[in-house]
């Protein structure tokens, strides 16, 4: 399929999915979030290139919708995340361990495109999300009650051995991004600095990825539910 034909077909589907959304499923998705991801056509990871390289276009929207589901999946589910901050002084290391709620799939019929662009030798794309009943009352959980605000820029390896994979190199910057957010949060909020924090993290909106010296970066904004803070007294 030729690049033209193929955006075409884009194109269409987008504008078929608004028409079948507003004349079928209005009362079913009241609620809809938005985001854009685009996709190189000639990527290089931490100076490893891409075995698709350069990418043709169908292969660029499949990697688009792929990578929409990966944060469609950390806005409305998050993550559960056990944070230690760590403390040089007593030879403690930072870590984050941090797991996927639930995901969203590729192919997830929920998710609608609405636009496409070519523009700087990247396929840009933007989807729709169609809430069902209970991802609302996520999405809506995730605005209220005791929920803080947190921003960071993550980064992806600098090197590596072997080649995980783009999606894996960019959930990996991304993770990053989580760990300096809570990082940031837990240095402004605690006098102490703690062994210990525990809850849930979700993005608050799609991040913007960017090069920085080869490798991926990622500025991102979070939300951030903590149910426990486990101070160093305590051991």
């Amino acid at each position: 399929m030729s690049r033209k034909s193929f955006l075409f077909f884009l194109l269409f589907f987008s504008v078929f999915s608004r028409l079948y959304a507003q004349g079928h499923e209005s009362g079913n998705h009241p609620f809809v979030i938005r985001g854009e991801v685009y996709v190189d056509f000639e990527p290089i990871y931490a100076g490893f290139v891409d075995e698709e390289y350069p990418l043709d276009v169908p292969t660029a929207s499949r990697r688009a919708l792929k990578e929409a589901a990966m944060l469609y999946s950390a806005m409305i589910y998050g993550w559960s995340f056990v944070y230690e901050p760590g403390e040089r002084a007593r030879q403690i290391e930072e870590n984050l361990e941090i797991e996927p709620v639930a995901l969203i799939r590729y192919g997830d019929p929920s998710m609608r495109v609405t636009d496409t662009e070519i523009r700087n030798m990247q396929l840009r794309v933007w989807t729709d999300y169609h809430l069902n009943d209970s991802q609302q009352r996520r999405m809506q959980t995730w605005r209220t009650g005791m929920i803080r605000n947190a921003q960071a820029t993550g980064y992806g390896p600098s090197s590596m051995e072997e080649y995980p994979g783009w999606l894996v190199i960019k959930k990996e910057a991304l993770e990053d991004a989580a760990r300096a957010a809570l990082r940031a949060m837990l240095r402004g909020s605690e006098r102490n600095r703690p062994k210990e924090a525990s809850g849930f993290i979700s993005l608050a909106s799609f991040p913007r990825y960017f090069m920085d010296g080869g490798r991926w970066a990622v500025s991102a904004r979070f939300r951030v539910q903590v149910n426990e803070i486990i101070p160093f007294a305590v051991h």
